[in-house]
């Protein structure tokens, strides 16, 4: 059963357990954002550890939750994602281009969960785990942070631009290039 479909069988009052992040250093920093279970409505989200938003890698890994929420309740990933962007919500123009990059492929946004593949038709280990990558231009632009993720489905990570509000000290999220077309699952491949 993917991911998908288990969202789909969720009830809306789940109870959420805690999100957890590591830091691995390897050269480049990246962190580890373990989430014991997907949040279903924008209030378990936020009652997250990482919904605090004091670190961009934590706004970068909450949108992947919210993503995976779109094909299963709309109206709920929006307000998540309008949450992570703070001050300036989900643009019409942003919504229809999440809708349409998400129409008949709701496997995209899980595909960034370890143990997702297009051979298990993108259903990730649990708990669900994100890992979320810097490299050494990630903060050339003052007050603007691009980390990278990692699709199984794609052959390089996709970035995440995320700003920082001096005011309140939060990274919100400015920009997400996460929906490009990936490698479809092998069981819809007609060639597999």
């Amino acid at each position: 059963m993917s991911l998908f479909d288990k969202m789909k069988n969720e009830t809306a009052r789940q109870a959420v357990g805690g999100a957890a992040a590591t830091q691995q250093n390897t050269g480049n920093r990246n962190w580890r954002v373990v989430f014991q279970s997907i949040p279903m409505t924008v209030a378990a989200l936020r009652s997250l550890p990482e919904a605090s938003l004091k670190e961009p890698h934590n706004a970068a890994a909450l949108l992947i939750p919210a993503l995976c929420l779109w094909p299963v309740n709309e109206n709920e990933a929006i307000e998540m994602i309008n949450f992570l962007k703070g001050p300036e919500g989900l643009s019409p123009r942003e919504i229809q281009f999440i809708r349409e990059r998400l129409r008949g492929k709701e496997y995209v946004p899980s595909s960034y969960f370890l143990g997702s593949s297009p051979e298990n038709g993108y259903d990730p280990t649990q708990p669900y785990t994100v890992v979320i990558n810097e490299n050494p231009y990630s903060y050339q632009e003052q007050g603007y942070a691009k980390l990278y993720l990692k699709s199984s489905g794609a052959d390089s990570p996709r970035p995440v631009q995320l700003r920082h509000k001096a005011s309140t000290g939060e990274w919100f999220l400015w920009e997400q290039m996460l929906l490009s077309d990936i490698r479809q699952p092998v069981s819809a491949d007609p060639w597999a």
